[in-house]
């Protein structure tokens, strides 16, 4: 499914569609009714865009998903989401004294990686899956292009940078003066929304992204470079990853943030 999911290209984003199909070895199509398969990736005035021929609650309406960090629950989240005093703002150590190095290493499409970017830390993205990666990018490019008239955008952008690699690929090249102050995994786990709308969002971006059946060996590897706290999230009522005990938690609705300390948080 990576690296044959077909492109729908807008007029005006040709030369952007051609690089990224390129990059994915993907077919270009001009028209929607080209595509044969179930999902397609889409490029037009919203950005890049993976969409499903599953229709949505509303029956006949293709569901999408993309990467948006300037409108919708990100920007709400921004500015109402209750600041540094937030469940992942206390789970990664965040303070007035402390704004951390980030390592998210299931970044996904990078909507905790934003919230901690909001909060001060500066975080790097990574992710290994190309698709998914090529989401985020250009979410990020959108971020960028409204950061430009936007000073409080532009701090929060300047504090993430993605990279398209495996995150245990990624944590052996580094030395320890490399090491990220806190690492975060999330790993995959079903969605457990009552909203039909979420649940097909879910369904698409796991089937495309799969089980993260390495997150126990990634968590291992975790803890051995970072310098004060691997944090990962899990369902509220799952067990702890890999059967691997956590200093302490802190659960919220739907989900819990379990946290190993490796060594105490300067304030």
């Amino acid at each position: 499914m990576v690296a044959k999911l077909p492109i729908v290209v807008h007029p005006g984003y040709e030369q952007l569609a051609a690089g990224l199909a390129s990059a994915l070895g993907a077919p270009l199509v001009q028209h929607v009714e080209q595509i044969t398969t179930e999902h397609y990736l889409e490029y037009g005035d919203s950005g890049l865009s993976l969409v499903s021929s599953l229709s949505d609650a509303g029956g006949g309406k293709p569901v999408t998903v993309c990467c948006d960090f300037v409108n919708g629950t990100l920007r709400h989240r921004r500015l109402y989401g209750g600041g540094i005093r937030q469940a992942l703002g206390r789970a990664v150590g965040i303070s007035s004294g402390f704004k951390p190095l980030v390592a998210d290493l299931t970044a996904g499409l990078g909507r905790d990686g934003y919230v901690l970017a909001s909060l001060g830390a500066r975080v790097i993205l990574v992710e290994r899956n190309e698709v998914v990666a090529a989401l985020l990018a250009d979410g990020l490019a959108r971020l960028r292009q409204h950061a430009a008239q936007d000073n409080s955008l532009r701090e929060i952008s300047d504090r993430l940078t993605l990279h398209r690699v495996d995150g245990k690929n990624w944590l052996r090249t580094l030395d320890k003066e490399s090491y990220a102050d806190v690492i975060y995994l999330d790993p995959m786990f079903p969605e457990r929304s009552k909203s039909a709308r979420v649940k097909k969002d879910m369904a698409i971006f796991h089937g495309l992204v799969g089980d993260d059946a390495d997150a126990g060996d990634l968590l291992e590897l975790a803890c051995k470079a970072a310098r004060y706290r691997v944090v990962v999230k899990r369902p509220r009522r799952a067990p702890p990853l890999a059967g691997i005990k956590p200093r302490f938690s802190i659960a919220g609705k739907t989900t819990r943030f379990d946290i190993h300390v490796l060594k105490k948080i300067p304030r």
